[in-house]
């Protein structure tokens, strides 16, 4: 279906004071209004997708913030009202004495048609897992899944609305969410317990949450999944590896363990006798990333991609976009290698001893040199175009065609193109570039878990304590995993680059 949006914008504008209010309606984009601020002595401000507009000269009063907060529901724990029987949210601004002294007032918008990229994976009635930035999309998406899956497939729908963001304010829910009933929670400390009350009172088919992002949450949400009921919802995080860095929400895609292997097993597999591995099996089975309201990337296997993650391996997701036309189009994506455009077949990849000297464009190289020190690799990165026999960038500058992109090509130097600056696509990029030339080369990652098992050993031994190598946070937390599975006590020290684990007796 088409895109239709209704955004109840008269309900927004009729809580403004006049004065602010009639300059908002001479602006020409009113449709694109994202959301109004008003802090206390401080021009009120319109904010829209491209701009900013100062509303009047005028600095916001006292009077003026409580002419607002009269005129809309009352505020919960989380600072939270709305008006009755739309989409809007405002959210306050207190002082340490709890006086509002600033209110953003964001639109609400119900947008018919959203889920048409990800209706079938919505439809196969498996857990389906939104990820994405703030104001990217993933509540309305939310709300879309919750009113086709009731009107359109007849399941009972449960909508667990902890802000009543989902299906507006009020007792009575925002026609946005078709047939599907909505649980609203007193205060956000709660949404776990209405989680379970849902299931356990209502038998739902469906259950909707929005932003998961406690530990007790997460419980709730496996115990869900458990007893056979599809789950919908979103998370805190960008992309599947947050999920993985975050100790919290690691349960939602099976959670992380170290697991020592004995010397045969070990020895069959190649690898040191600490590895990672899944706990559990996912809560959800699908996690989509939104990178765009009209883009999306997709793990249509949580198993498969942890599991691919864990042991270092490529992860190849199915990307899919809707077209000018509104159709959807897909395809499976990985970091590529494309070669020179200076000749017919391009230059090859580095050999032997030959050193890369690489220059990065619209890639972060921060991340790029902490992979680096992961990997244990010397990165030899140059400020220079004249002076790399690599080029590195990002998709989306290759595909604009940049003048730097356009001037490596003219210079005949391969070009690395990477699909996204995380940690699993810059490795894979590295690996690619630093070939070991042998299969059986132990991973950093488990050159790291094999130090941490090596210091246990140690103080096991009589040791008093044991400092290791500098690593990320994220193998910091899994050196310390395998100290408190021996029963040892450890402790982080320093700081980046060089914050590392002690190890040591109690």
């Amino acid at each position: 279906m088409q895109k239709t949006i209704t955004d109840d914008l008269d309900d927004l504008l009729s809580i403004l004071p006049p004065h602010i209010c009639q300059p908002l309606l001479k602006q020409p984009d009113l449709s694109e209004l994202l959301e109004v601020v008003l802090d206390l002595g401080r021009s009120p401000e319109a904010r829209f997708p491209q701009r900013e507009v100062a509303l009047s000269s005028k600095e916001i009063t006292e009077e003026e913030i409580d002419y607002v907060a009269s005129r809309i529901s009352s505020f919960g724990d989380d600072n939270r009202a709305g008006i009755e029987r739309t989409l809007h949210r405002i959210s306050a601004i207190r002082n340490r004495k709890g006086r509002i002294v600033g209110l953003t007032c964001r639109v609400g918008r119900a947008v018919f048609g959203t889920i048409k990229i990800i209706e079938d994976l919505v439809e196969s009635g498996k857990s389906v897992l939104l990820l994405g930035r703030p104001g990217v999309g993933k509540t309305t998406m939310l709300r879309e899944v919750a009113r086709v899956l009731a009107d359109d497939f007849d399941k009972r729908v449960i909508i667990v609305d902890t802000s009543n963001e989902i299906a507006g304010d009020g007792d009575i829910p925002h026609p946005a969410i078709g047939h599907a009933r909505r649980m609203q929670v007193p205060t956000p400390t709660m949404q776990h317990a209405v989680m379970i009350e849902a299931v356990e009172n209502h038998m739902p088919e469906v259950i909707v949450i929005d932003e998961i992002g406690t530990e007790l949450e997460a419980q709730a949400a496996r115990t869900i999944a458990e007893r056979g009921v599809q789950l919908v919802g979103t998370a805190h995080g960008n992309t599947l590896e947050n999920l993985l860095m975050n100790p919290t929400l690691a349960d939602l895609i099976g959670g992380i363990q170290s697991v020592t292997l004995g010397d045969e097993e070990a020895k069959r597999r190649g690898t040191q006798k600490s590895i990672l591995e899944r706990t559990a099996p996912p809560t959800f089975d699908i996690i989509v990333e939104i990178q765009d309201r009209d883009k999306v990337a997709i793990h249509p296997d949580v198993s498969e991609a942890v599991d691919g993650v864990l042991r270092s391996k490529s992860i190849v997701t199915e990307t899919r976009w809707l077209d000018e036309k509104g159709e959807v189009r897909s395809k499976k994506e990985a970091p590529a290698i494309i070669p020179s455009r200076g000749t017919a077949k391009g230059r090859k990849p580095l050999k032997g001893k030959e050193i890369a000297k690489l220059y990065l464009f619209g890639v972060n190289r921060g991340r790029f040199e902490q992979v680096a020190r992961e990997m244990q690799l010397d990165l030899n990165i140059v400020r220079n175009l004249n002076g790399a026999n690599l080029f590195v960038t990002s998709k989306s500058y290759y595909r604009r065609k940049l003048q730097k992109v356009k001037d490596a090509e003219a210079a005949n130097l391969p070009i690395y193109v990477v699909r996204s600056n995380t940690p699993p696509q810059i490795r894979q990029l590295l690996a690619t570039i630093y070939p070991t030339g042998s299969a059986n080369r132990v991973s950093p990652l488990e050159q790291a878990l094999g130090e941490a098992e090596e210091a246990v050993s140690r103080v096991k031994g009589g040791e008093e304590a044991i400092e290791l190598s500098p690593q990320s946070a994220y193998i910091r937390r899994l050196q310390h995993l395998i100290a408190e599975r021996n029963s040892l006590l450890s402790s982080s020290l320093g700081k980046d680059p060089n914050r590392r684990v002690r190890i040591y007796k109690e």
